[in-house]
């Protein structure tokens, strides 16, 4: 069947699209850089034409919050409006598990703004709620950078390889829409400061990484359970340590 992947360029769109030709499906990689805009509408009808599924793990280039809900509301509307007028029959969306606990974060509210719109949509529905990825480990040290050091949370997390999303991401557009979310993760939790410190450490980066149980992660305060998942999560097979093995070499 015919599949457009909205983001089909990016760290997880572009192995989502390959799992999913190896697989024998029709495959439509969509991008601005492709010609596809889901913010003006240039290109849309002409990609969703004759697709069965759309799924979008497009994200936004800016993380300002007025920009970041812009960016997914506009990007929501437009995409489910034209996946309406194309008879589209599940619609799959990236999603962060959380959610629902981070709204004192600009780019957690636009996210739950995405979610909003695509469950009063009209469109058969998946929503995939993933775990933070292995490969933003370089960035949460960057936005816990503080002199010579990096500050980082002591709450839990259960990071996943992006591998693994698309996996996920791949299984659920796949399937039936479950109308509802599924929850995926890593196979195991760790502390956040610690993820970090065994990154760094693998990348013979010398910055001292302090433990901060007030230090923000995108704005928010977090707590144990903000970053893990509340059900029975889908669990990744990708351990960190084997991760970091691969991507340090």
């Amino acid at each position: 069947m015919k599949i457009v992947v909205i983001g089909g360029t990016g760290l997880i769109g572009t192995k989502l699209a390959k799992r999913l030709r190896e697989q024998g499906h029709e495959v439509v990689a969509a991008a601005p850089s492709m010609g596809v805009n889901t913010l003006t509408g240039e290109g849309l009808a002409e990609a969703l034409a004759g697709a069965r599924v759309v799924v979008d793990v497009a994200n936004s280039p800016s993380f300002e919050d007025a920009a970041v809900l812009s960016f997914f509301e506009t990007s929501g509307r437009n995409l489910l409006a034209a996946e309406a007028k194309a008879g589209v029959e599940h619609h799959v969306a990236l999603s962060v598990v959380g959610t629902e606990r981070l709204l004192g974060s600009g780019y957690f509210r636009a996210k739950m703004a995405q979610e909003k719109l695509i469950q009063a949509g009209g469109i058969p529905y998946t929503l995939v709620r993933a775990t933070q990825f292995f490969e933003f480990m370089g960035s949460i040290a960057q936005a816990g950078a503080d002199g010579d050091a990096v500050r980082l949370s002591t709450a839990l997390m259960q990071p996943m390889a992006a591998e693994d999303v698309a996996d996920a991401v791949a299984e659920a557009a796949l399937g039936k829409p479950v109308q509802g979310i599924v929850e995926v993760a890593g196979p195991e939790r760790l502390r956040l400061v610690d993820a970090v410190q065994l990154f760094l450490r693998a990348r013979q980066d010398g910055r001292k990484v302090i433990p901060d149980a007030r230090a923000r992660y995108f704005g928010v305060e977090l707590e144990d359970s903000s970053l893990t998942p509340s059900g029975t999560p889908r669990i990744g097979k990708t351990r960190f340590a084997e991760w970091l093995g691969r991507s340090a070499a």
